[in-house]
């Protein structure tokens, strides 16, 4: 018989530290921490507190997701397209605010629309992320409520984050208040479902905003760095992973004022998946696919000279397309429509490795989400079980203690070129395998 908690989630590493258990949890009997040797965070239960209503594992996104039952009580209809989802329009725009588009991830889109829409009164505050002020190093999922917020909220945040549990702050909030909340797939699938069981929470989020995502690195991808270029973790004082033009640079401020800019540390770390959680390998959804609205890093060859940093759209709900025409009309954003296969373009290593590579990377794990989903459309076959492989390897490789040891040491070049067959693989074969897309 199954737990009635997430007892068996975190047992069979199902679990994507989301956050949503703890919010929904009535008599507050779950905690995160962080498992330092795998760099997640994981769940701990109170089972004396606990009384086994069964919401947590209800809603729990990592156990499983219906894409089709809530594209249709969403979208009414399933997808045309299983890479895209349901959509109403594509678009490539940007902030027309220099600043907020210069010091975003790229483009500086979400940061606008959430202050336009807080100053219009759409919303009264959002759900976003930061990194907190005393521990620079961990997130701080929190409400914004004025401008200022906003944008400290700004950037992509490559460790993980506990987004959901801020969902606590939306269920205490008063009566007719109103919320954006901006998270990765994970993120608004635990939303999702933890609305279809909590009417409260559905009414009070007026706005989904969703974050394209390949994977999202563990804590020791972050440590990582900081043992390749000597840096001890308490002389840290602020880390953005993303900012200053596009596609950007990761920047580490000390102490002592110091500050270190990186340029190549995806490339030559995080995309090897190195530092990818277990979990991330069996996730089906790269384009967030359950928002109202999603955005990504445009990388088709026209923006290949991009500097300040530009954003594709997909827009899934008319709310979300009202409210671009509307900045559109203000000129508070820039908005040009495309095709979607520019979308499919732009994202289809990542898309490969999400709809392709999850059908074969299910085969390697005792254990695997429940996805229901129609998506016959894309077919894996035993090449791509073998490409699985390289994922699925390094995922696992850094556990072991001796590679913790030299990783920091091997140049950055040589990591390069270890990845190059991979890269090379997952760029052709997506491009034959979505052919039909593009």
């Amino acid at each position: 018989m199954i737990n009635k908690n997430i007892s068996n989630i975190k047992k069979n590493n199902l679990c994507m530290g989301c956050g949503a258990c703890i919010a929904i949890c009535p008599n507050e009997a779950i905690k995160l921490i962080i498992d330092n040797n795998k760099g997640i965070y994981i769940p701990k239960i109170d089972l004396k507190e606990c009384n086994e209503c069964s919401l947590c594992y209800e809603i729990c996104p990592g156990q499983g997701v219906d894409f089709n039952n809530i594209n249709r009580e969403l979208f009414k209809k399933q997808p045309k397209n299983p890479l895209i989802g349901n959509y109403l329009n594509c678009y490539v725009g940007h902030s027309t605010n220099y600043n907020i588009r210069y010091n975003s991830s790229s483009g500086g889109l979400i940061t606008q629309i959430l202050i336009f829409a807080l100053e219009e009164g759409i919303i009264d505050g959002a759900l976003v992320t930061r990194m907190k002020k005393d521990n620079p190093l961990e997130p701080d999922p929190f409400v914004a409520r004025n401008r200022e917020e906003i944008i400290e909220a700004s950037k992509s945040k490559y460790c993980p984050v506990p987004l959901n549990f801020g969902l606590k702050e939306i269920l205490k909030s008063k009566n007719g208040e109103k919320f954006a909340v901006v998270g990765l797939p994970c993120h608004i699938h635990g939303i999702r479902k933890a609305e279809k069981i909590n009417r409260k929470l559905k009414e009070k989020i007026e706005l989904h905003m969703g974050i394209f995502c390949g994977m999202t690195p563990n804590f020791l991808g972050t440590k990582f760095l900081l043992d390749k270029y000597e840096i001890k973790e308490e002389t840290v004082k602020n880390i953005n992973y993303r900012g200053n033009g596009w596609p950007g640079s990761m920047s580490i401020e000390l102490n002592n004022n110091d500050k270190l800019l990186l340029n190549d540390y995806w490339d030559s770390s995080f995309g090897l998946h190195f530092f990818t959680p277990n979990r991330c390998l069996l996730c089906n959804d790269g384009l967030c696919e359950l928002a109202d609205i999603s955005f990504g890093d445009p990388w088709i060859t026209e923006f290949s000279n991009e500097k300040i940093g530009k954003s594709i759209i997909i827009t899934r709900t008319k709310n979300s397309e009202k409210i671009l025409k509307l900045m559109n009309n203000k000129d508070l954003i820039t908005l040009n429509k495309i095709n979607p296969e520019k979308i499919v373009q732009s994202q289809q290593g990542m898309l490969y490795f999400k709809k392709k590579l999850f059908k074969k990377n299910s085969r390697l794990f005792k254990s695997i989400p429940k996805y229901i989903i129609y998506d016959k459309l894309v077919d894996a076959n035993s090449i791509d079980l073998l490409i699985s492989l390289f994922p699925y390897i390094n995922s696992n490789l850094y556990s072991n203690a001796y590679l913790k040891k030299i990783l920091p040491k091997i140049p950055s070049i040589l990591l390069k070129l270890y990845g190059l067959p991979y890269f090379f693989l997952v760029r052709n074969k997506s491009k034959k395998d979505f052919k039909k897309f593009l």
